[in-house]
């Protein structure tokens, strides 16, 4: 493993679920940026933008550290299915996202604190729903609550009932952090995983 600190500059337990599947040592930080896009900013551009800012928003705490960044957006048509954060919200988008395909975009940045060189990934994974009733809407959200998830449903735990399908090439991204993405990036970084 590096001599260099792995950091992942964020908070959610998804992100460090997924990083500790890695076996390396790392610490989690809170990079604390406001997650709201840029007027006319595209979807993709907005992921990869914050994956970097949450990175860069770490960097004075940990400046000789390899600082992992990841943020998603989902949407569709150019609609935005962002953190519901409410349950009528999140109503709403399962509403809106019902017997549709969906694009979640998940941004990714390695930055290396010392040399304030970042290296950016985008992860494309489309998610096709069910044509689901209002009562499984209602159902699911009681049972799960996934306020704090993009999209309003969380493919990890009982959301992958909401799902007819997963295209994408790293069922990680879906959750929040593309680990064959990283797992490439560490490597360009001289880090070997294995």
């Amino acid at each position: 493993m590096p001599g260099k600190q792995l950091i992942l500059a964020s908070t959610s337990p998804f992100r460090r679920e997924l990083l500790t599947r890695l076996g390396v040592s790392f610490e989690s930080a809170d990079p604390a940026v406001d997650e709201t896009p840029l007027p006319g900013e595209a979807p993709e551009a907005s992921a990869l933008r914050l994956s970097e800012a949450k990175a860069r928003a770490v960097c004075a705490l940990f400046p000789d550290a390899l600082i992992i960044g990841s943020d998603q957006v989902a949407h569709r048509d150019g609609q935005v299915f962002g953190k519901p954060g409410s349950h009528a919200n999140a109503v709403r988008q399962l509403r809106a996202m019902r017997g549709r395909s969906v694009n979640f975009f998940t941004g990714l940045c390695l930055l290396d604190a010392s040399s304030g060189r970042a290296r950016l990934r985008g992860v494309n994974t489309v998610v096709s729903f069910r044509e689901l009733t209002d009562e499984e809407i209602e159902n699911y959200l009681r049972k799960e609550q996934p306020y704090n998830c993009a999209g309003s449903a969380k493919s990890e735990g009982l959301g992958i009932a909401l799902i007819a399908r997963i295209d994408g090439h790293d069922p990680n991204a879906l959750i929040g952090l593309p680990l064959i993405a990283l797992c490439d990036l560490l490597r360009e970084e001289n880090i070997s995983i294995l």
